[in-house]
């Protein structure tokens, strides 16, 4: 999961800060960041030192004040990354990085929709992304499609083959995360094909805690009551055979 490495150019090394997200640009909130998918992901890659997992963060071969070639992907994944110089960049500076973004992935919305699939998808394709993936939450309204996906092949996007189960959905292979990517009713959803799951939303996450700790204090209510049960028998014992040896006399 790694991607070839892009020569720093000269000046890369001046502290130029990226600008802030535009609003309308922030389209990531309910389908990524709700979910807790940043979260999520760092879980299941580990090396949070080097694997940068970061949503609406801008990106690009230059640091320019009026935004001019910087894009904010609702979601970028990079390995091997130094996640310090983005902090201090306010983004990721692919000559500094010394690679690409292994993955990015715009969420469609009335306002980008039309330009996720165009000047982005070439922006992208430019900066030298293996991986740029389109997620329409209303079902094709924004985009042309529900799910789509492309490869870096040669310096060129090809699209990466989309599988529709039903008309609720669709799903594909991301070669660079070792995950699929699936579109649930309107939902992103990770599939994890070696642990046969899907990665986690905070959501599932928070009531599988609530079920583990109502457990927990079931589990404890009833050792509890087995406890005084047995206390109780052996109180009703001793007062049983007090009885007895009162009957039987001296």
């Amino acid at each position: 999961m790694t991607t070839r490495p892009v020569t720093p150019q000269p000046g890369a090394g001046e502290i130029i800060k990226f600008p802030d997200v535009p609003p309308e640009e922030m389209t990531a909130y309910h389908s990524v960041n709700l979910p807790g998918y940043p979260g999520s992901l760092t879980a299941h890659f580990g090396n949070p030192d080097t694997t940068v997992i970061l949503s609406e963060i801008a990106a690009g071969l230059f640091a320019s004040e009026d935004r001019e070639g910087i894009r904010y992907p609702d979601l970028l994944i990079a390995f091997n990354a130094r996640p310090e110089a983005i902090i201090t960049r306010n983004g990721y500076l692919i000559p500094e990085q010394g690679k690409p973004p292994d993955f990015v992935l715009e969420v469609a919305s009335g306002s980008t929709g039309r330009r996720d699939e165009t000047t982005k998808r070439d922006d992208y394709a430019a900066m030298g992304v293996p991986e740029y993936w389109r997620f329409d939450p209303s079902g094709g309204r924004h985009h042309i499609t529900h799910l789509a996906g492309d490869r870096l092949v040669g310096g060129v996007y090809e699209p990466i083959p989309i599988v529709q189960t039903d008309e609720l959905h669709y799903w594909g292979r991301s070669e660079s995360l070792g995950l699929s990517l699936c579109w649930e009713e309107g939902q992103l959803r990770f599939w994890d094909p070696v642990g046969q799951q899907y990665l986690t939303t905070y959501m599932e996450e928070h009531d599988a805690r609530r079920q583990f700790e109502a457990r927990a204090i079931a589990e404890r209510d009833a050792r509890l009551a087995e406890r005084d049960a047995r206390l109780a028998a052996e109180e009703r014992a001793m007062q049983l055979e007090e009885e007895l040896r009162r009957l039987r006399g001296p």
